[in-house]
């Protein structure tokens, strides 16, 4: 019986320091997450500052739109006082 017991926890011990021992995959592992990591965290600034530009261009896309609306209201006012004043 304890012969039994000392090689399943000989197996056991054997199982668990192997285990231990390949810790350079595990470092590996870590070590490509992080670059993965550090990946994203450069695409997401990139993307950050290609939207905050975008949105830039969005005002001022809205402001242009805005004076050409007014510039096209004055104009046809214009044009509804001259017809107003045309008689035949």
């Amino acid at each position: 019986m304890n012969k039994k017991v000392l090689m399943i926890a000989g197996v056991a011990m054997t199982a668990l320091l192997g285990g231990c021992a390949n810790t350079t995959a595990l470092e590996e592992s870590v070590a490509n997450l992080g670059n993965k990591v550090d990946q994203l965290s450069a695409e997401v600034s990139s993307l950050k500052a290609e939207q905050g530009k975008l949105s830039a261009d969005v005002k001022d896309a809205k402001a242009a739109a805005m004076d050409a609306q007014s510039e096209a209201k004055r104009a046809n006012d214009r044009l509804d006082n001259v017809a107003s004043r045309y008689k035949k």
